[in-house]
Parts: C-alpha cells; structure tokens; sequence
C-alpha cells in the first residue's frame, strides 16, 4: 500500500522500538511502556517529521519546485526538519516563524540558518497559525512573481499527503509488535497541527480493515485549536485514505481521541508536568524530551498510569496483566537549548 510512494530519501527508517520502564498505576495494576523512537529519523537532528517531509519534499521535486516555503513556531521542530531536508536535496527554503527575530539565534533558529534556510518573522503569536498560513502563502505569491517555482508545505507538514507517513508508521510500529510478540493496548502521541495524529488513526482503520491488532490511538492536546476540534483530524485521516486509494477503509468518530487536560495555559507553554516528564524520562530512559511536544505528551501518559487509566486495550487477550503503552517520540531536543528550553529549577529524578 505504501511502496508506491516516492521518497526524498531524507528519513533514517524504521525508527527503533524500546522497551521501557514500568509504570505502577493507581489500581495496583502496571503499564510497560514501550517508546517509539521518532526522534531517531535522522534527518537534521532527527523528529517525526522527518517521515512526512521524506513524501512531501519527493513531491516538490517531483513538480518542479526549486523551493521550499513552510511556516511554524519560533522555535519549529518542523522548520528546523524541513531546511535540513532542502539542504539535503539541494532546494532552497524559506521558514515563515511567528514573533519578532531574536539578537542570538539559539536551538531550532541556530540549527536552521545553519541548514541554510531563509528566516522570515513575522512578530504573529505562534496560537495563530491562520495568520501565519496567510503569511506563507504571501511569500508563496511573492516567490513565484520573481520567476521561483515554491512548494508550499502547511504547518507541521500535516497534509494528507503528510499525514500518510504516520499511518505507514501504524503498520510499522505493528510490526515491530509482532517480531517481539508484543500485545499493545495504546498508542500515545502528542497532538497540535494533526499530522501525525491523523495518521496514526488513519493506521489503525487500515490495520482493523485488515483484520490486524489495532491499538486505539491517544492524542494528548497540546495547542489550542486541535482542543477544540481544528484541524479536524477525522477528516485529514480519510483524506489521508483517499491518497492511498484506500476508499474502503472506514474512520469513524470513536477512531479519534483528544484529551486536553495537559495543555495546561496554552501551546509552547511550560507545565509543571511535562516539566517533570522530561526529567523523568532522562534519568530512567536516557531520552531528551522537550516542553511544547514530547514533555507534555509523557506527562499526560505518566499521569495516566497512575490514576489507572490505561486499562486493557487491542491487547485485551494477553495472558499477563501487564497493560502495553506505546509512546511516540517526536523529538525536539534542540529547543532544549533555546532560552527556557530546560526548567529553571531542573531536577535530577531518582531512576530508581
């Protein structure tokens, strides 16, 4: 189903399946967690979107396109991914970023104009991802009157086309389940611009469909939009579908799941739980997590587990009472080394 796609060759794939810890929850029953190392793809300081940009960017080449335009946060994993992918391919980018150009570029910045890219601030608020598409597609429109030929890639590169590698990543990781003769329950990632998300969920209605194990899939909120129902993430999985000329495959409403409760005060704001998540996950896994994404998403997990919340899944028939928790890395490390990158009061957890 997935063969067919082209590929810029930008993806270190597959990612590597880890076994973690276990997670005693609130009812005396435990949850092994199982880390999906995104982070590990590779390209430009690795991060799931390496998988999206590695269809996205064969797509540019493949119309002509001489660059690349896409948009993000001050501080983009996305941004950061996609100049690194033109570097790689030899196609000049330019990176639309919310909030006012800083004296120093640090972490995703620093990385990104060392890539080569083009940095265009627009002093928008990061939450207001519809002035920065405007603001993207200006640059789209001004490109093409100097005579350049622009692909124009959304937030997050979360397109349908985008969204198609993450559910090659459902059949992946699935994969990786059977070789271990591991029963998974759930599927956790974090959720903002939906791409990944609905890609994931987009897997798992492939998965049933062929009558497969297929892990019910958690989206932890991390932006505000995605809280409220925009992206609509249903409706960019079936789009997701219809590129794979998978129009028998049915995703319905139960497929999604947003849980909000670990925003906390907004997208690109620190909580006190993620904060303490990424020290967690340093001392007992040795992964670098940061505070927008992967810091809130194992936050959300690790509160789970204590409060029993993740009970039997897909892998309801196992034989022990261990529950199988998968978590999707999405990297972002280097903003660990912008300014607030790391918690002021930092702590060293005990990793016994």
């Amino acid at each position: 189903m997935f063969d067919h796609l082209p590929r810029a060759g930008v993806a270190t794939l597959p990612t590597p399946l880890e076994r973690g810890p276990v997670l005693p929850s609130g009812d005396g029953a435990t949850s092994r967690l199982w880390c999906k190392r995104d982070d590990l793809t590779g390209l430009g300081g690795g991060g799931n979107k390496a998988r999206k940009l590695d269809l996205l960017v064969a797509d540019a080449i493949a119309q002509g396109a001489d660059t690349l335009v896409t948009v993000g946060a001050a501080q983009s994993n996305h941004c950061r991914m996609t100049a690194a992918a033109g570097a790689c391919v030899g196609i000049e980018v330019h990176l639309v970023l919310s909030g006012d150009e800083p004296e120093l570029a640090a972490g995703n910045q620093l990385l990104s104009r060392l890539f080569g890219a083009q940095l265009h601030f627009t002093g928008v608020d990061p939450r207001h991802w519809g002035e920065l598409e405007i603001a993207r597609e200006q640059l789209v429109d001004e490109l093409e009157r100097s005579g350049r030929r622009p692909y124009g890639i959304q937030v997050g590169g979360s397109s349908p086309l985008g969204a198609v590698a993450y559910a090659e990543a459902y059949m992946e990781l699935l994969d990786q389940c059977a070789e271990r003769n591991v029963d998974l329950d759930h599927i956790v990632t974090t959720s903002s611009s939906g791409g990944t998300h609905a890609g994931l969920v987009a897997g798992r209605a492939i998965a049933r469909a062929a009558g497969r194990p297929a892990p019910h899939v958690i989206g932890i909120g991390v932006a505000e939009g995605v809280v409220a129902g925009l992206p609509d993430i249903g409706e960019l999985a079936r789009r997701a579908l219809d590129v794979l000329g998978a129009t028998d495959v049915e995703v319905t409403p139960d497929d999604v799941v947003v849980d909000g409760r670990w925003l906390g005060d907004g997208y690109a704001i620190p909580t006190e739980a993620g904060d303490r998540a990424i020290e967690w996950a340093a001392a007992h896994g040795g992964w670098l997590l940061d505070r927008t994404y992967s810091g809130k998403g194992l936050g959300a997990v690790l509160a789970m587990a204590a409060g029993g919340e993740l009970g039997r899944g897909a892998g309801e028939t196992a034989d022990d009472d261990e529950v199988n928790v998968a978590f999707i890395h999405t990297g972002g490390w280097p903003a660990l080394f912008a300014p607030g990158g790391v918690p002021d009061d930092v702590r060293v957890a005990s990793a016994s």
